[in-house]
């Protein structure tokens, strides 16, 4: 009985595993020490844009320019590579947008690789900024608040993306390049109320996803709303590691802190 549950374990996590697929493996390695992540195969456009960017050398010598404790370490800012001390990082990138992929099974738990983006309506991810989630360990009750900041996105989400709203944006678009403040207003109060009244399906927190938040911890309110497509499965201290260091103002490292290099381990395996 013991052997077979232990088949049975093992092929589920095969099946788990990208349906038989080994995972890529990539190794990152900075100055604080070497993390190897795996990559999703439930999310290939942003695991073949990263091979891609990592085979290409694209990550060598960039920064971790944004360093949040118990939120999450960001890299991969191109411009990053020889700024100077103090510059303001993390508007550049390659010229592209990878598309949304989100999965129900992935989340930001502590150690996940996920995709940066800006505020854009499709929630395109940036094609070359990435973070690596540190977080903390969540409780019932800031799993619930969290559950509620990720459907006040999601309902924010729809509102843009609603057809019958593209006229009031664009006149609220146009109003605030002109600086008429009055019906900035007037339309800002129109908008508020199109949000609040937008029909959407709530989204809840799936109890296995609760136990590993309240177990290693994570950044639940970011979940549906930027794509997950790896994990670290060493060297998850090196996170801390980063996200302990000293940051100015703009959450840069006062010390830059260094991806050495980037390298993928078994490319005989996609």
């Amino acid at each position: 009985m013991k052997k077979l549950l232990v088949i049975l374990i093992l092929l589920l996590g095969i099946w788990q595993n990208g349906q038989g697929q080994v995972r890529p493996q990539i190794e990152i390695q900075t100055s604080k020490g070497n993390l190897i992540v795996e990559l999703y195969h439930e999310t290939p456009q942003h695991r073949d844009n990263f091979l891609k960017l990592v085979q290409e050398s694209v990550y060598d010598s960039l920064l971790f320019h944004r360093v949040i404790e118990e939120f999450m370490i960001q890299g991969g800012d191109t411009q990053s590579k020889n700024a100077a001390p103090g510059e303001a990082l993390g508007s550049s990138d390659l010229p592209y947008q990878i598309p949304a992929e989100f999965h129900p099974d992935l989340f930001h738990k502590k150690g996940a690789l996920a995709a940066a983006r800006t505020n854009n309506p499709q929630r395109a991810s940036s094609s070359t900024q990435f973070y690596l989630v540190q977080g903390k360990i969540q409780n019932d009750s800031l799993l619930t608040h969290n559950e509620g900041r990720i459907n006040t996105f999601l309902q924010r989400h729809f509102a843009v993306n609603n057809p019958m709203n593209k006229g009031l944006l664009d006149s609220l678009t146009q109003a605030r390049e002109v600086k008429d403040s009055v019906l900035v207003q007037t339309l800002s109060k129109t908008w508020e109320s199109r949000i609040a009244n937008q029909e959407f399906e709530k989204y809840s927190i799936p109890e296995a996803h609760r136990q590993v938040y309240k177990e290693i911890g994570g950044t639940p309110h970011l979940d549906q709303n930027y794509t997950v497509f790896g994990q670290v499965i060493s060297g998850l201290e090196f996170i801390d590691a980063i996200a302990a260091v000293e940051t100015d103002q703009r959450n840069r490292p006062l010390v830059n802190v260094y991806i050495l290099k980037m390298k993928w381990l078994n490319p005989s395996n996609p």
